[in-house]
């Protein structure tokens, strides 16, 4: 069962992203461009093959578009997978959050029906754990990051039978997809940014370790501020968060008033991926702006958070102001 997150804008309802939410929200919400596939309730495996395969004509290079030809013949029944660039990273392994840049297209006709090259911005999603369509799953776990890999995808391991209408996708249709591995997440990633000075006695102190435990929150004597708060406490050099991404992130959350925890990523072992647009507003607000790679202080008065309408069942007070830590790992 995937835990809830009391940082919903709606609070009783379960996050959901194209390829990581349940099931039902995912098959009516997702597009193809969203995430390289959802994942079939059933998780079948396959003999891996390691060919044939189509010819990449130009775009050779990791991290680069590239274009690929039409498959050649008759497409295996089994899952073709190739290495074409080895990377010198670690391994990606069962329940990580990879991140990777990737093309799909149709085996017969090298239409291509998604690529997350064009939008500038790799996808990130938990591998191994059947959040994916099952090819991916069963072909990238145990690959080295940095390295470009080759799939050719059989419909049983790709979107089955009932195929992927909205991206044109028969059932009858072998997928080729080329996958540069970027990064990997886990439930003891920490932010790696430049530690900024804490001068403000005001505002609550916050840890500095990045080691993947979660950072100690400190709350001064003093009155919660009436307005919204977000400053570094390591800042990153990655991209620059907009009020449409989804990231991924590590979080911490207390109330101002006692200093107690009533929500963290760390607790679950696992990073928590949000789109901005469906978290409560302070925490949207707050963290639009700032750099990936980041760990962000982050203090909601009350009009930004819950108000007078707390989560129910949860132990945050009515006109609570929340302080939050969030380390921003990926966005995507």
């Amino acid at each position: 069962m995937r835990r809830r997150s009391l940082l919903l804008a709606v609070p009783a309802g379960l996050l959901t992203l194209a390829g990581c939410g349940d099931d039902k929200a995912d098959k009516a919400k997702s597009k193809p461009s969203d995430s390289p596939a959802n994942s079939p309730s059933a998780a079948p495996t396959a003999k891996i093959v390691a060919g044939p395969l189509p010819e990449i004509t130009k775009g050779d290079k990791f991290g680069q578009k590239p274009t690929v030809a039409k498959g050649p013949g008759k497409a295996s029944s089994d899952l073709a997978v190739k290495t074409l660039i080895e990377g010198k990273g670690k391994e990606v392994v069962k329940g990580d959050y990879l991140q990777a840049d990737y093309l799909g297209q149709i085996w017969a006709t090298a239409k291509v029906f998604d690529n997350s090259y064009d939008r500038g911005n790799p996808t990130v999603f938990p591998i191994g754990v059947g959040r994916v369509i099952p090819g991916w799953d069963q072909a990238l776990v145990g690959k080295k990051l940095g390295s470009r890999v080759e799939l050719a995808i059989p419909p049983k391991m790709g979107y089955g039978e009932e195929g992927n209408k909205q991206a044109g996708i028969k059932g009858s249709d072998t997928l080729v997809f080329v996958v540069d591995l970027v990064d990997t997440f886990n439930g003891k990633s920490s932010s790696k940014g430049k530690e900024i000075a804490q001068s403000n006695k005001d505002l609550p102190k916050v840890g500095t370790n990045t080691d993947g435990k979660a950072p100690s929150v400190d709350i001064p004597k003093t009155d919660a501020p009436d307005k919204l708060v977000s400053s570094y406490i390591l800042e990153g050099d990655g991209d620059v968060i907009k009020e449409t991404d989804s990231i991924l992130c590590q979080y911490k959350g207390v109330q101002w008033a006692d200093g107690k925890e009533f929500d963290s990523s760390y607790k679950g072992g696992q990073p928590a991926q949000f789109q901005l647009a469906q978290v409560v507003k302070g925490w949207a607000q707050g963290l639009t702006g700032k750099k990936v790679g980041s760990r962000v202080l982050v203090v909601i008065p009350p009009k930004l958070g819950y108000g007078d309408q707390p989560p129910q069942g949860s132990s945050i007070k009515k006109g609570a102001t929340l302080v939050f830590s969030v380390d921003i790992l990926a966005k995507g």
